[in-house]
């Protein structure tokens, strides 16, 4: 069975949570939706994450979405899932469910409301502990949603303390310099090296690849940019990374927005045909004639952009 490890890298794609029309959940767009992704070339899927609408949903509807992606999967790529609670029951519960199910690894953030560094190292060494070291984790550090700030200081004593901890989901925001403080401890001071995947939808992706991430674990509607990025810089070819990065990074900019980034997102996927419906659990933002407008735009313009760079036109964008 696979399990993610300090060695994993590039896209790890966050997968939307499709909904019908109706609200409820459509299995049917998430065999697509995988189907898509696999074949687009990412290293893995993350599920029931913030962008995947996890607080929206009942634990029964959790638990049949995480086996239905298992299931449409079917190994053929690591999948994390996330398991954050509030409280270490469900969380434990959660994370050992999914394994069961035959998941990757789990993603954990701390609770809002841990609010000293101390309580961010000892939320992770209890969390490590209950789940056990058959189940690897994805530390997830998003303080523009959670409220949880932490330094390289608290980082290295959680890696140390906490072997199962194998993930850096970075999206701390500016994060630069603490991406590039914590690659520089492992080359010079012997820290554990940890997979550094990070996030913001690809907003500063260039930047850090530059800096040492080893990929990113994000969402994108145009998943096939954020694969030919990393798999450039890979290759030694940085500039021609840059320039791709540079082509998409108007709409990466647009599905950033608070709020309405995932409506945005979930339009640009119905209109791949890679789910059925841009719904958005209610509450939940609905676009604006305006919004379309400028969507419109910039999906015009991303096609004039990779014709001039001769990058074949990803599905659902047309010239």
């Amino acid at each position: 069975m696979q399990r993610i490890d300090e060695a994993a890298e590039g896209v790890f794609v966050i997968a939307p949570t499709p909904f019908n029309e109706d609200g409820e959940v459509d299995f049917d767009s998430i065999d697509r939706l995988v189907d898509g992704c696999i074949a687009a070339g990412v290293a893995g899927i993350t599920i029931l994450g913030i962008m995947g609408e996890a607080a929206k949903l009942l634990p029964d509807e959790s638990e049949a979405i995480t086996r239905h992606f298992l299931a449409r999967v079917g190994g053929r790529v690591p999948v994390v899932v996330g398991a954050s609670a509030p409280a270490m029951v469900p969380l434990a519960r959660r994370a050992h469910a999914a394994m069961a199910a035959g998941a990757a690894g789990v993603m954990i953030a701390c609770p809002q409301g841990t609010k000293t560094e101390a309580a961010v190292e000892a939320y992770m060494v209890e969390t490590a502990k209950a789940l056990g070291p058959d189940v690897p984790i994805c530390f997830q550090d998003y303080p523009l949603t959670t409220e949880v700030n932490f330094t390289v200081d608290t980082y290295q004593r959680i890696v140390e303390r906490c072997p199962t901890v194998v993930m850096f989901k970075h999206e701390d925001w500016p994060g630069l310099a603490k991406l590039a403080e914590i690659r520089r401890r492992e080359r010079e001071e012997g820290v554990r090296r940890l997979s550094i995947l990070t996030a913001n939808g690809g907003l500063f992706l260039a930047s850090e690849l530059h800096l040492g991430a080893d990929g990113c674990m994000t969402g994108y509607a145009f998943f096939e940019a954020l694969v030919q990025i990393c798999e450039r810089f890979t290759a030694g070819d940085a500039e021609r990374g840059e320039d791709i990065f540079d082509a998409h990074l108007p709409l990466i900019r647009l599905e950033q927005q608070p709020g309405v980034g995932l409506a945005f997102r979930k339009e640009i996927y119905r209109r791949r045909g890679l789910i059925t419906s841009a719904t958005i659990r209610r509450p939940g933002p609905v676009l604006k004639p305006s919004d379309v407008d400028e969507l419109d735009r910039l999906l015009a313009r991303l096609a004039r952009r990779l014709d001039q760079l001769d990058i074949p036109l990803p599905k659902g964008l047309t010239r």
